[in-house]
């Protein structure tokens, strides 16, 4: 059976921590950033995390 291919989209999205999580990036930060405040831009900067019940899916798609 051949290698499964990683998903381009999903490996620039994504990245694994040391623990095993998928981290991610917050949504929102792209574009009219006019109307939304300092702490709530602040906020979006930071990285999260996959929630568990997604992890299975993007970890088909990370080929892991």
């Amino acid at each position: 059976m051949p290698k499964m291919k990683t998903n381009s989209s999903a490996k620039k999205r994504f990245k694994l921590t040391g623990s095993g999580k998928i981290k991610r990036n917050k949504a929102f930060k792209n574009h009219i950033l006019t109307k939304k405040s300092k702490i709530q831009k602040k906020r979006l900067t930071k990285s999260g995390l996959v929630h568990k019940s997604d992890e299975k899916r993007i970890k088909m798609l990370l080929a892991i």
